[in-house]
């Protein structure tokens, strides 16, 4: 009997010794986890601000060379969108540029892709150039069915977006960065999917617009994860 009562306690005090390293074990791979996500956070955190002070950076002086060639544009500060009234470019109610719409990308894109293009650690992070038609819901009210309005003003606001995007081509850029235009420039239709509101309703002089948005490219945890691994 006396021996049973040792091995029991021997078996007992073996599973306590067990657990014991067992958890000792996983509350090591917690702190590594932990100290893992930090290194992560604050990685990512640093490196979008930096990927942020970069793109401001460029987009003011994209606006002050605008300003300085008298070019009227709408550039949004942050993300360095551009939005060109339908009135600016196109004839009334087509995808054709006007005589007036050539003129004023001539002057606009160079300045655009030059500005951007030569700032090496932004293009770096750049996905895209998205050109981006809209309309207003007002286009082709005519039809009845909501729908094919839709989709008729989607045709139209991708023709139109498509237009602008062919005569980029055309314009007096440094044509070293034409490979690297290819690569990125994607062509978008939005119908009149995102009006601009003013005062609650939709403005359709401003609604029917041309946009040139850049897509920055999203920083990688994983690869920060990785990073951080290798200086624990």
């Amino acid at each position: 009997m006396a021996i049973m009562m040792r091995k029991s306690n021997q078996a007992e005090g073996d599973n306590n010794i067990f657990w014991t390293t067992m958890a000792d074990l996983l509350l090591g791979l917690a702190i590594i986890f932990m100290t893992l996500f930090v290194l992560a956070m604050t990685g990512f955190t640093q490196q979008t601000l930096e990927q942020k002070k970069q793109q401001i950076e460029v987009n003011k002086e994209l606006i002050e060379n605008l300003k300085k060639a008298n070019i009227e544009a709408q550039v949004d500060p942050m993300t360095g969108d551009i939005k060109i009234s339908d009135l600016e470019l196109f004839e009334l109610s087509s995808y054709n540029l006007s005589p007036k719409g050539k003129a004023y990308l001539n002057k606009l894109v160079p300045i655009y892709i030059n500005t951007i293009f030569s700032k090496k650690e932004l293009v770096d992070e750049i996905e895209n150039i998205i050109i981006q038609g809209h309309t207003d819901s007002q286009s082709y009210a005519g039809i009845k069915n909501p729908d094919e309005q839709y989709m008729k003003n989607m045709e139209l606001s991708l023709q139109r977006a498509n237009s602008v995007a062919d005569y980029m081509f055309k314009t007096n850029f440094n044509k070293k960065y034409n490979d690297k235009l290819k690569k990125m420039l994607v062509v978008e239709g939005k119908s009149y999917s995102e009006p601009i509101l003013v005062n609650g309703k939709e403005d359709y002089n401003k609604s029917r617009r041309v946009e040139m948005r850049l897509k920055v490219k999203k920083l990688d945890v994983t690869e920060i994860l990785f990073h951080g691994a290798q200086h624990l």
